[in-house]
């Protein structure tokens, strides 16, 4: 049988290239990082590419950062 490969842990410090640039788009717009997420990511919005990249991405590392808490 095939040995398996180990999977990389994420290295999340290389995947962020702005840093502090989501959080300046929300506090511009006076919401929370979360709630500006919320809106860009809403059918319609017309929030460029980047944005929607950046509140994706955010999200994402909500969801593992409730994981890694929860074990």
């Amino acid at each position: 049988m095939a040995k398996r490969k180990k999977k990389k842990p994420l290295d999340i410090k290389k995947a962020i290239k702005r840093p502090g640039a989501f959080t300046a788009k929300a506090k511009a717009a006076g919401m929370s990082k979360s709630a500006y997420a919320n809106k860009v990511l809403a059918k319609g919005s017309r929030a460029s590419t980047l944005t929607k990249r950046q509140a994706s991405f955010y999200k994402t590392l909500r969801k593992i950062a409730s994981k890694r808490k929860k074990k």
